[in-house]
């Protein structure tokens, strides 16, 4: 497979700022912020807690151009390497599961309702083979599956298009690649799998 690099930044200057002011903790998830909406300078932008960064809602950009609120992050604890996952399900209140995908930052996140609960960096499709982009709902669910197409083993599999995309688990390692399928960390898509159902929604952004 061709080679694909990572770059996971750390925070955006301008969250940077906003978190320092409000004397806050900022690490890795700052790259993944929202955008921030006009806040009062006796208000805290973001509160880091030391699980998750929280915030007033912010609207976060999905692939159709519609956004939606979210109002934390899970606090990574610096830049997310091939291979890491961060999952914390703890203060997160009952709500929908969805899921967005960003091809451009190779990360996946995971949200109940307004709140992060897992993200993890990724691998997909070449160019030969690119994963498609656009907004899926998850069609089939398996913890055991076997790609007929290429003999391989997809753990934990959430199939998003009829052809065969999936969500599974996968040696996320550098200079690997997918035949257009997302690979999580096995830890991490045995999470994914029990959080998710059929029919729930994953956004995939392109790169």
């Amino acid at each position: 497979m061709p080679s694909r690099g990572v770059t996971i930044a750390t925070a955006a200057a301008a969250v940077i700022a906003v978190a320092i002011a409000a004397g806050a903790v900022v690490n890795a998830a700052g790259d993944r912020m929202p955008a921030a909406a006009p806040v009062s300078s006796s208000t805290p932008a973001i509160v880091a807690d030391g699980i998750r960064l929280r915030f007033d809602p912010r609207p976060l950009a999905m692939p159709d151009g519609a956004t939606r609120p979210v109002r934390s992050l899970l606090e990574t604890r610096g830049a997310m390497r091939f291979g890491d996952f961060s999952w914390s399900e703890e203060g997160v209140p009952p709500g929908p599961v969805w899921v967005r995908v960003d091809l451009s930052k190779q990360l996946i996140s995971v949200f109940r309702g307004e709140h992060e609960i897992g993200t993890a960096v990724i691998l997909y499709g070449t160019d030969g083979k690119p994963t498609p982009t656009g907004n899926f709902p998850i069609l089939a669910r398996a913890v055991h599956h076997r790609s007929s197409l290429y003999d391989a083993e997809m753990p934990y599999m959430l199939r998003l298009t009829h052809d065969g995309v999936a969500i599974h688990a996968s040696a996320v390692q550098a200079g690997a690649a997918t035949h257009g399928c997302i690979g999580v960390p096995e830890a991490f898509a045995r999470h994914l799998y029990g959080a998710v159902r059929r029919g729930d929604p994953v956004a995939i952004l392109p790169a």
